[in-house]
């Protein structure tokens, strides 16, 4: 049986709909063997009764990933719970903490900080029905909600359904007056309410989301929480994911070049163009792999355009892979942050 602090978290790297798909964690995954991805959040609906070879799909090499659900019907997230483990995923993770409008009216995500025993039930649920870990991310409250005592009490509920990781976005939502783009930039960040949950929970494990956009703030933060989580620079620039494992995993092996994670992903996309997947659903995700490099507009401008053509193949591709061999030749002053 795996416990749920068995996998390492110490570096974990958000789920984001429309981004978090399983080429998007596979190309990732060449930049870090470590850190924890995750799928991008699915109602539970979609894999009981939906198109399961759409939503379950992975690779092997993506280990370890784990799935969001998002819902409020602890008969149904157990249901998936269930086939998410039986296809293999390393951990089930419920969200409580998208600020999504469409939530309000049958509660799910952020709206169910408001329900914590609806919250508490449908984790009790999926946990007892699975053996693999069973997750939550939430968020430091809703609304009015501005004290730590909301967030203590409403952990100290939801662990007695047995959950003992808890990833919190160190804001709270305003689920009335801003978008759900606003929630993630303007409520203040207050990671000393993270810190204290650790403090006063030490037997739960702890992961910080929000706001980390340097590895050293990473690092500041693992000084009073077990992991942090990274979001929107690891889907922008995702060559920053390339220090991760010598940072925070004591890997060994030099930090992978551009060109040899493009080499990394050419099978990968050798066999999923033979089974019908257009290009440009694989390379959108590596268009930012230069992104801090003004002088690698050649690379971006070849995917973006060339990689979107259709029948695009991987000629194509591998033209991609000669342009990053050419900007990373010693000399070419192309990565910013180096």
């Amino acid at each position: 049986m795996s416990h749920p602090l068995d996998l390492n978290r110490r570096i974990c790297i958000a789920p984001m709909m429309g981004w978090t798909n399983r080429h998007n964690r596979y190309f990732h995954r060449q930049l870090t063997r470590h850190a924890m991805t995750y799928a991008e959040m699915l109602a539970p609906e979609a894999i009981v009764r939906g198109n399961k070879q759409r939503w379950l799909r992975y690779s092997e090499g993506e280990h370890p990933v784990a799935f969001q659900l998002g819902g409020n019907d602890p008969k149904m997230l157990a249901a998936a719970a269930r086939e998410l483990e039986r296809v293999g995923f390393d951990e089930i993770n419920f969200n409580v903490g998208c600020p999504s409008k469409k939530g309000k009216s049958n509660p799910f995500g952020a709206h169910l900080i408001r329900h914590p025993q609806v919250v508490k039930a449908c984790m009790q649920a999926m946990i007892e029905a699975v053996e693999i870990p069973v997750t939550i991310k939430t968020r430091l409250g809703v609304d009015e909600q501005e004290s730590y005592d909301h967030l203590a009490e409403f952990v100290g509920l939801v662990k007695e359904s047995g959950c003992r990781v808890f990833i919190v976005h160190a804001r709270k939502a305003w689920l009335d007056g801003l978008s759900t783009r606003q929630n993630r930039e303007v409520p203040p960040l207050r990671y000393d309410y993270v810190y204290r949950l650790k403090r006063e929970f030490p037997e739960l494990s702890v992961v910080l989301n929000g706001g980390v956009t340097e590895w050293d703030q990473a690092q500041a933060h693992l000084e009073h929480v077990d992991g942090v989580m990274v979001g929107r620079r690891a889907y922008k620039e995702p060559f920053w994911l390339a220090e991760v494992d010598r940072l925070f995993f004591q890997a060994t092996e030099p930090d992978p070049s551009p060109p040899e994670v493009m080499r990394r992903c050419l099978p990968y996309v050798e066999a999923e163009l033979a089974g019908g997947t257009p290009l440009r659903e694989i390379v959108r995700h590596m268009v930012g792999l230069y992104r801090a490099a003004p002088a690698a507009s050649a690379f971006r401008r070849h995917l973006a355009i060339e990689g979107h053509a259709k029948g695009a193949g991987t000629n194509v591709y591998l033209e991609a892979i000669r342009i990053a061999e050419r900007l990373s030749r010693p000399g070419r002053a192309i990565i910013g942050r180096l």
